[in-house]
């Protein structure tokens, strides 16, 4: 292809429009909070602790021996059978870690708030903006207090 051919040398070929070059689907986010999902299948449970892994708030997770455990799932590691997968969490009293195998999860429920439900970039620029063309001056966003 000499020069002259490329795409923007071409009288009749229109220019590429830049925002339409890079669009990438963001992700979305069920809300989550208050559900108690079912759990009767190997797929259901680990499904709804790749939910847990990406909820932003603290789940109660009830134990086969009856026992709960409510807090911040961080991390998981899935393994090829229930035995060998983990959910690791911080406890919502302050305890330390606990990693707990996939095979001891019998219930689990997403009881406290997605810290990030609603939140997202756009929503702090036009928020920004608002307050800009409304005249304000020094304008401070601050973050949304936790807890």
């Amino acid at each position: 292809m000499s020069n002259n051919d490329s795409p923007a040398s071409q009288p009749n070929s229109p220019a590429p429009d830049p925002d339409s070059l890079e669009v990438v689907a963001g992700a979305s986010h069920e809300k989550l909070q208050g559900r108690i999902p079912e759990l009767a299948t190997v797929e259901e449970l680990r499904s709804a602790l790749e939910q847990a892994f990406d909820y932003r708030g603290d789940v109660l997770i009830t134990r086969k021996d009856g026992s709960k455990i409510e807090g911040y799932i961080f991390d998981r590691r899935t393994g090829k059978t229930l035995a060998d997968s983990y959910v690791r969490l911080l406890p919502k009293d302050g305890s330390a870690r606990i990693s707990l195998p996939y095979a001891d999860i019998a219930a689990l429920a997403f009881t406290g708030r997605d810290m990030a439900a609603g939140n997202s970039w756009e929503a702090w620029v036009r928020h920004y903006w608002e307050k800009k063309s409304a005249g304000e001056s020094d304008i401070s966003l601050e973050p949304q207090k936790l807890g």
